[in-house]
């Protein structure tokens, strides 16, 4: 089944509002954790207005009580970045090509232009962790020029398929994301998908591609949370994942 990995980072960003420490990472991890979520994923950026660094080493020294779960640790791979992964050990690494001062990643690498960059990041990740690497890919990125890269797995960034969730590109946008990821598989990659992954749209996604390793879900979990509560959130999302086979 694929694994739904629940981002904090929301959480997180609600939470520096104030300083007064809730609502907590930690505790959210537990939740989630509870409700069926099987990873939990942060992404510290450099300003850390949301995940912190210091959240990233709570939750790495947390899960180690908890050895099926995965720690998902995303960011542009600067050198406090891969400092931090080798501190904390987390067992997936998603590599983004984020500006410090982006909103939100919005589109995957360009191998073209960085895929020997890419290839000497993931050599360094590897020398000093037991860690996944994956890349946040486009949904018409080369899956050979990923694999070049000697990475493990990619992500793909789902942002075109939730602008055409309900239109008259959905299929064809889907047929789309599903060749891409037929071409990661074939290439030995494990593929995992997110960005505004939903609901409604998380479902039609996992039935076109049903063998997606893991879904990395925050910002709509996290608002569907405010109206249904966390538990009940990540059920709903949990159930929709669990329905749907990798080996399929």
């Amino acid at each position: 089944m694929t694994t739904l990995s629940v981002n904090l980072n929301k959480v997180a960003l609600l939470r520096n509002q104030r300083d007064i420490g809730y609502p907590c990472v930690i505790e959210m991890a537990q939740i989630a954790l509870a409700a069926g979520a099987g990873g939990i994923t942060v992404h510290p950026r450099p300003d850390e207005r949301h995940t912190r660094k210091t959240d990233v080493r709570e939750l790495a020294q947390f899960l180690r009580a908890h050895p099926t779960v995965e720690l998902n640790i995303e960011g542009y791979p600067s050198a406090d970045f891969l400092d931090l992964v080798a501190e904390t050990q987390p067992q997936q690494v998603t590599l983004v090509p984020d500006a410090p001062d982006q909103k939100t990643s919005d589109h995957g690498w360009d191998f073209s232009t960085e895929g020997t960059f890419l290839t000497e990041v993931i050599a360094h990740i590897k020398r000093k962790t037991t860690a996944r690497v994956s890349l946040f890919i486009d949904h018409e990125s080369p899956a050979t020029a990923a694999a070049a890269t000697r990475t493990d797995a990619v992500e793909l960034y789902t942002g075109p398929y939730f602008t055409a969730f309900g239109t008259a590109d959905q299929e064809s946008t889907l047929s789309l994301f599903h060749a891409t990821a037929q071409a990661a598989r074939t290439a030995g990659l494990l593929v995992n998908a997110g960005h505004d992954l939903n609901l409604d749209n998380l479902g039609p996604f996992l039935k076109k591609i049903p063998w997606i390793a893991e879904v990395s879900i925050g910002h709509a979990l996290t608002a569907d949370a405010l109206l249904m509560g966390m538990t009940t959130a990540v059920t709903a999302y949990a159930a929709l994942t669990k329905a749907h086979h990798t080996t399929a």
